[in-house]
């Protein structure tokens, strides 16, 4: 089946990856794109490595510029997405809508007030289809065959909860303790000019930022893995901008449950994602890297039992842009219009 496709935001990191997953895709074809401080400007100013669509002009973000597509992807700042959103609904648009912000991800509109500072805008189905659902033995890709609406995680989200949810749903870690830290891509941080994220500040720095609690995608990781069976989650977070482009690079630990060994931690992670086509648990002995992934809808994973430490320690590596972002967005998409889960995707990293 042939679709349409508007995305809003065409001009920053995200929106510009969800067009580069779209022009591999058989049967999308994209339509409107739109921007708002950008508008009127081409879009090979902001992305010259999408040829086949440089010459588009983006045109203001409006209902009317959106409407009459299949599909509306919502590249939007958080908080700008559920306004958007709205205005389709009571339109009565009958688009597949794509929300690639934070707005529709999170159940808990206090948590959403706590961490966002403003009104919840409700809650979507949750665009991870290798999600865990700890209650029925199915994964979230049940929930989004046929949805009309999706809540694109966060690319954090995604890499830790891929990392530690098969240890949750066996029952061998102890969530209580969860440490993550992450060594993250600039285009992480978006496309905005500030400081710290030019060239001359980066180059040769690792950078903390949203330390101590701080980070919003906290309560979506603890929202997932209660999902996957947690009956509480206590995590420290810790992302770092490290001195790449894309990626993310997690490791999560946690207190390794009464009587887990090496073996039953492979076995779980192993059985977790075994008919998974974009999670791959690595051999024995081997360890994800971010390179291996750049560019790729492909999540590498490996997982071991720390003896002396006590800990179980999982290690995940996504591309934060297409595993994290558009890649993981277009595999729900595919879902939620019936086609094959991985058609147009990418599976294979670019080296070097």
């Amino acid at each position: 089946m042939t679709f349409t496709v508007a995305v809003a935001g065409a001009s920053g990191y995200a929106g510009g990856e969800m067009l580069r997953m779209l022009l591999g895709h058989p049967e999308a074809r994209i339509g409107a794109l739109t921007a708002h401080g950008s508008a009127g400007s081409r879009l090979g100013e902001h992305h010259p490595h999408l040829r086949a669509l440089a010459d588009r002009v983006l045109g203001s973000t409006s209902v009317d510029a959106l409407a009459g597509h299949h599909v509306v992807v919502l590249a939007l700042p958080h908080g700008a997405s559920g306004q958007v959103a709205a205005e389709l609904e009571e339109r009565g648009d009958p688009a597949i809508v794509v929300d690639l912000g934070a707005d529709h991800r999170l159940v808990d509109p206090a948590a959403w007030t706590r961490f966002y500072g403003t009104e919840h805008a409700g809650t979507w189905p949750y665009g991870l289809p290798e999600l865990l659902h700890a209650d029925s033995g199915t994964k979230q890709r049940d929930t989004l065959r046929g949805a009309t609406r999706i809540a694109v995680p966060g690319c954090n989200v995604t890499a830790v909860t891929l990392a530690m949810q098969p240890g949750v749903a066996a029952g061998l870690v102890d969530t209580n303790d969860l440490v993550a830290v992450l060594a993250v891509g600039y285009s992480g941080a978006g496309k905005g000019y500030k400081p710290h994220l030019m060239a001359a500040e980066a180059f040769g720095a690792a950078q903390p930022y949203a330390m101590a609690g701080a980070h919003r995608h906290i309560p979506e990781i603890a929202q997932n893995l209660r999902v996957a069976g947690a009956a509480t989650v206590r995590l420290s977070f810790s992302p770092v901008l490290v001195p790449m482009s894309r990626g993310i690079l997690a490791t999560v630990t946690a207190p390794a449950a009464a009587g887990a060994t090496g073996d039953s931690l492979r076995a779980a992670w192993a059985a977790a994602y075994a008919d998974e086509p974009f999670v791959e648990l690595l051999p024995e002995g081997g360890w994800p890297s971010t390179a291996a992934v750049c560019g790729a809808n492909t999540a590498l994973l490996q997982v071991a039992l720390d003896e002396a430490a006590g800990r179980v320690v999982a290690v995940a590596a996504i591309d934060n842009l297409v595993k994290g972002t558009a890649g993981g967005a277009l595999q729900s998409l595919n879902l939620a219009l019936g086609l094959p889960e991985t058609l147009g995707l990418p599976m294979d990293g670019v080296a070097p």
